[in-house]
């Protein structure tokens, strides 16, 4: 009964002493008459009075002393047996119970500690008067009722700490760290830190982040002139019908000079494309600026765009160009649009009425001429009829949308993107490409793909990994996590056994017609995985004629 009672509350034994030094209680570790001999000595326990906390280092076993004074004596908490750690760090500083008091209590680190069932079992004080609550008011409730964006909850689940996330908290925003505890390897709870100063360290950090960017772009733009505008066209790799009738919107829309709206899921090659409609367009020899509007607060994408006047921020006493003026003459690639707040929609929307630029803290305006390629993986028309969207914004940024095909809609280019990703790859190392086993594509082909094309990469760069004498197999992709997302494989029709996507071979229009007619007959079995219903409610033809065409191909 005793060690589960030590085991529970970490403490070891107990002495109390009367004002004469006589020892009145000694408990557990502090019966050992080697602990009594100790806080029996006048000079050493003069000394463990001054440090609060004091190592006890005995020939068989090793604690923390934690020492009081009492109103009629002394009290010796001794701790159970601590980490080399902490021993090392409580025997090199005199000072450690000062440090202990410095940290608990700073008042520009606000700390929130969780037990492994996610109750708050203590708060600091900046944290509980930042709140206006009374001190340990809400210890032992659910951390999410107090604070209802917490992820410590998270944490305790996942083991994995979140180190310098923005956390948004009491209408400013503050840098949060969040790390678990583990006791004999097991999570016993988890702890947050929050930076409480700020945020004017963040805008200097995106002010950093800002000018490492530019000089990005400047050799970006060193290399564009190395390159022609097919180079970047070719990069977005794959002779599906897809792929194809999306490089021809391309060449149509990049000379056009207006705006272009790429909306696509993650991990489908929306950059390339804005890469691909910026080269192809009469401002290639300017600059294409890249700007991501996800994950950033108002005033910091603000100045990010439309930049900023000297001595708008504490410390700042030059001021700084935003993107939008980066990119004039050229084109500025913004990301993630749907995730831009509305008061900067506001913004943006009079500068593509006006040209007009003003910077924050600025009385002044700048013209620009810069086009616009926006993307986003949002429903934008759910985010208008939520007020999320302003709809006169989505009006001006999409007189044309490219619709990026996911990598389910154009499975038969696993082939050619497996062959490019791994030559990439190899070449990155330094190595000859690997020769891939034929079985690996319909392997590959056979699998769902939620992540897309990066999610490819990813899955060939896993399995290049384990690739021995130069050959990529299948049981490659399955060693140490590396299976390839599952999913239904293509059943009822193989993709290799449907007419390849290239271009029409036949003149007559008969026969082109009925080319044409296999392909999207294809590529729409494709898209939905072998299902001969979704296919025919696609195509908007009935499943007899549909059975019919595929006898005819097959």
């Amino acid at each position: 009964m005793p060690e589960a009672k030590e085991a529970a509350t970490g403490v070891s034994g107990v002495i109390i002493t009367d004002t004469a030094g006589g020892i009145r209680i000694a408990l557990g570790a502090g019966s050992d008459p080697r602990v009594r001999a100790m806080i029996g000595d006048s000079d050493w326990l003069a000394g463990a009075l001054e440090r609060r906390l004091v190592p006890i280092l005995l020939s068989d076993r090793r604690y923390l002393g934690l020492v009081t004074k009492l109103e009629d004596g002394c009290l010796l908490l001794l701790s159970a047996p601590p980490s080399d750690t902490a021993l090392d760090f409580v025997m090199s500083v005199d000072f450690t119970y000062e440090i202990l008091n410095h940290v608990l209590s700073d008042p520009y680190d606000a700390m929130a500690v969780v037990d492994a069932e996610g109750r708050l079992v203590y708060l600091s004080p900046e944290h509980e008067r930042s709140l206006g609550l009374r001190p340990g008011e809400i210890v032992g409730r659910d951390v999410r009722e107090v604070f209802e964006e917490s992820r410590l909850h998270h944490v305790l689940r996942t083991g994995v700490a979140e180190i310098g996330q923005i956390h948004r908290l009491g209408g400013r925003d503050r840098v949060v760290s969040r790390h678990p505890i583990q006791h004999d390897g097991r999570i016993v709870g988890a702890i947050g830190r929050l930076m409480c100063k700020g945020p004017p360290q963040l805008e200097a950090m995106a002010r950093r982040i800002n000018t490492l960017e530019e000089e990005i772009a400047s050799y970006r733009s060193r290399a564009v002139g190395m390159t022609g505008p097919e180079t970047f066209l070719d990069a977005i790799v794959g002779e599906s019908f897809a792929i194809r009738a999306l490089k021809d919107q391309i060449r149509k829309i990049a000379p056009l000079d207006i705006p272009v709206l790429i909306q696509g899921a993650d991990g489908t090659g929306k950059e390339l494309v804005a890469q691909a409609l910026h080269m192809q367009s009469s401002r290639h020899n300017a600059r294409l600026v890249t700007a991501n509007a996800k994950g950033l607060p108002g005033a910091l994408l603000e100045s990010e765009l439309f930049g900023y006047q000297p001595g708008s921020f504490a410390g700042d006493c030059k001021g700084k160009a935003g993107k939008l003026e980066l990119a004039d003459r050229g084109t500025i690639y913004l990301d993630e649009i749907g995730d831009m707040p509305m008061e900067v929609q506001s913004k943006l929307l009079r500068v593509l009425q006006d040209r007009l630029v003003e910077r924050v803290g600025g009385e002044t305006f700048r013209r620009v001429d810069v086009r616009l390629i926006s993307a986003t993986t949002r429903d934008l028309d759910t985010f208008i009829e939520q007020d999320r969207f302003r709809l006169d914004l989505f009006c001006r940024i999409s007189p044309v949308v490219i619709a990026m095909p996911t990598l389910a809609e154009r499975i038969g280019d696993i082939p050619l993107l497996l062959q490019h990703f791994a030559a990439d790859l190899a070449r990155q190392c330094n190595r000859p490409p690997p020769e891939i086993d034929v079985s690996v594509q319909e392997y590959l082909m056979e699998k769902s793909w939620p992540g897309n094309v990066r999610q490819l990469r990813a899955a060939v760069e896993r399995a290049m990994m384990f690739a021995e004498d130069g050959r990529l197999t299948v049981a490659d992709f399955q060693r140490d996590g590396c299976p390839g997302p599952g999913g239904p494989p293509v059943a009822a029709i193989k993709a290799s056994s449907l007419p390849a996507s290239s271009p029409l071979k036949h003149t007559k229009l008969k026969e082109s017609l009925e080319e044409l007619e296999n392909r999207l007959i294809s590529d729409a079995i494709i898209r939905f995985k072998g299902n001969k219903k979704k296919a025919a409610e696609h195509l908007g033809v009935s499943r007899s004629y549909l059975y019919k065409k595929l006898d005819m191909i097959n």
